[in-house]
Parts: C-alpha cells; structure tokens; sequence
C-alpha cells in the first residue's frame, strides 16, 4: 500500500518558540477585556478590603468566608481568584491548581503594590481608586467600546463625525449623567479619587506651583474633591468649582470651598489661577483653544501675574507601560468623546492658538505631567 504524506498548512518548524508566544500573546489580548471585568467584580465583591482584614494576605478558604455571595456561587470563587492572581491583581504564595489545594484553601492571597490601591484609605487614608475603576467599567463605556469598528467603518459623514458614545446612547457622557442619576454618582465618584491621588501627588512634590495666587478656580472640578484639597494645603487660596448645574446641583455645601453653576464655554470668573484637570482631552482643538481664551480672560480680569494650571497626559513617555497608558487614555477619549490626548507638539500648537506666550511643564506621576501656562 502506498504511504500516503500527510501536510498541514505550516510546517513543523514554524511551531518555534516565537510563535508559541504570539500565539499566547494573542489569546490573552482576545481575552483581555475579562481583566477590566474581573477587576471591577473584585472591587464590587470587596476582595482587596477583605484581605486587607486579613492583614494583606489570606487562604482561599478565608475568603470564601468572609466574601458576601450566595452559597451557589462560592465554587466559582477559587477560578476568580486564581485568574486575578495571573493578571497581578493579587499574588498567590502556592499557585499550584491541584484540586485538593484548591478545595482546602492551601494557597495564600496577598495584595499587590497595584491591589493596595483599591483598599479603603490606602490614599493618604481617605480613600482608594477602586471608585475611579469602576467609574471607567460602567455599562455605558464598555458598549461604547463596542462601537468602534462601525463608527470606523461608516461612510454618513454626519454619523462620522460623532464618538461611538454617542453612536451607542445617542448623547454624549455628560448627557448620560444629567439624564442618569446613579452614572452620574459613580462617574464623580471615580474622577474625585483619582483626582485625590494626583493632587496629593502635586501638593508634596510640586507645591511651588500654588505660590503666589491667592484664589484658584477649578473648571470642572466636580464635588470639589481637588479644590478642597488644595485649600487644606494652602489655606491662603480661596479656592472655587465652576461645574455644570447638574452636577452642583448633588453637591453640599462645606464651608471650605465656593461652588458655581456654569459653563466654562460661556465665561469662566475672574481668579489668580484656573485650574484645568483631566479638561482639555475632552475636546478638540477648536473647543480647547474657547476654553483657554475664556481662562486667559479669567485671570486677565483678577491681577497681572494670573496663570492655567494645566494636569493632563503629554504623549510620549519613554517608558513602554506609561506610554501604554497613554494611548490606552487617548483611545478612551476617542471613544467617549471628541477629544484625544496629545503630545507635545499639539500642546503647544493650541496654548499658542489660544494667546498664551509661554509655558513649562514637567511630569507628575509617571504617565501625566503638570503645565503652567502664562498670558
């Protein structure tokens, strides 16, 4: 009988370890999304705070106990756990998956330096991003996010000019969260830790940048949560939140801060200094180079000397995980709004456009940088 030669599509030696990894390398990028999932189910199941009461690490059969879920979940728990200590979400001293380890809770779970920062009070004792996090895996985003290859795709110029937000909710964020009480709490929520962390950040590394200015109004500073931060730090500055009504509207008065309705398109009031974070990348160049102008009226109508704190991302880390994060950032913005993260050359191009002489900036934080910009 004739030996009949069997081929495949590639041969043996294409099965070398290069492309064992790409092909490992794929799946987990197919399967990524469950990463941002299985974190934000962490945070709603209180895992990080539970073993944080465990002293920082604790036995599968310690969490089992102390996590709120019906009995007829609890088998599933040890999957979670095992994927979220292979993401480094947690560390897990025994990773063996032997069945019986698993059913006795032999392996022992310990927070991370990235799971620290979802315990309560991990920053500064006020609080954790575990608020911001689930601020950015709401139900809103993530169908956004499933709109990007047919807004891409769509030849309606009109249709081609909105975000896939809006593709998707047939609003923009800001009318999702004027329409959606709950969005609205989480979203402000979520910007007021991560808010708490880069300004804490700033306070102690760049506290320079306050002096000199007697009153600072934060444009879109949300509950305030930055501003309040600063007039702790600097009680001399009198310190101001212009936001949209329906956001001030949920806010209560404390005493250390001044809250304005309004629109930064529209006017902006007289202060030493404007403070735009986490602003700018909302919008185009069109709409930054209005809400630059309206600031440089603002601090033009106080006093000579007034300056724009700007705290946003500038594009082009050397770093390979912070540039990561910056673009991941700006595909974001891309797909939630009209704005985009820039890099140094778009900086300067609109902070020119909108009249301003000259600037410094440096980074904070890694991945973000802080910028003074004068008349």
């Amino acid at each position: 009988m004739e030996k009949i030669q069997v081929t495949t599509p590639m041969a043996d030696s294409s099965f070398n370890p290069e492309f064992l990894q790409a092909h490992a390398e794929l799946w987990n990028l197919t399967f990524s999304y469950l990463k941002a999932m299985a974190l934000e189910c962490a945070i709603k199941l209180g895992i990080p705070n539970a073993i944080h009461r465990c002293g920082g690490s604790a036995s599968l059969s310690e969490l089992v106990i102390s996590i709120p879920v019906p009995e007829t979940r609890k088998p599933h728990l040890p999957r979670l756990m095992r994927f979220l200590a292979a993401v480094g979400v947690f560390s897990l001293d025994n990773p063996t998956i032997d069945e019986e380890v698993t059913e006795k809770g032999m392996g022992i779970y310990r927070l991370t330096p990235l799971s620290r920062l979802l315990v309560d009070g991990s920053i500064g004792g006020h609080g954790s991003l575990s608020p911001f996090v689930l601020s950015q895996t709401t139900k809103y985003h993530v169908s956004a996010a499933m709109n990007l290859s047919d807004w891409f795709m769509t030849e309606d110029k009109e249709v081609a000019i909105e975000m896939p937000f809006r593709a998707a909710h047939g609003t923009d964020l800001w009318g999702v969260m004027s329409r959606d009480a709950n969005m609205n709490e989480v979203f402000n929520a979520g910007m007021g830790s991560d808010s708490r962390l880069a300004i804490n950040f700033i306070i102690s590394k760049c506290g320079e940048v306050f002096e000199g200015i007697s009153s600072l109004v934060d444009v879109g500073g949300g509950t305030g949560t930055t501003a309040r931060d600063i007039a702790k730090a600097f009680p001399h500055i009198k310190c101001s939140v212009l936001d949209l009504p329906n956001v001030i509207d949920t806010i209560t008065v404390d005493g250390i801060i001044e809250y304005i309705a309004g629109d930064m398109m529209e006017q902006i009031p007289p202060t030493d200094a404007v403070l735009l974070k986490y602003i700018l990348h909302d919008w185009n160049d069109e709409d930054c180079v209005k809400i630059l102008k309206q600031c440089r009226n603002a601090i033009h109508a106080q006093k000579p000397g007034g300056k724009v704190i700007i705290i946003d991302i500038v594009v082009g880390s050397p770093s390979k995980d912070m540039f990561e994060a910056q673009v991941s950032f700006d595909l974001l913005m891309m797909v939630i709004t009209s704005g985009k993260e820039r890099d140094q050359h778009e900086w300067h191009k609109i902070f020119m456009d909108a009249g301003f002489s000259h600037y410094k900036t440096r980074p904070v934080l890694g991945f973000l940088a802080i910028t003074e910009l004068y008349p």
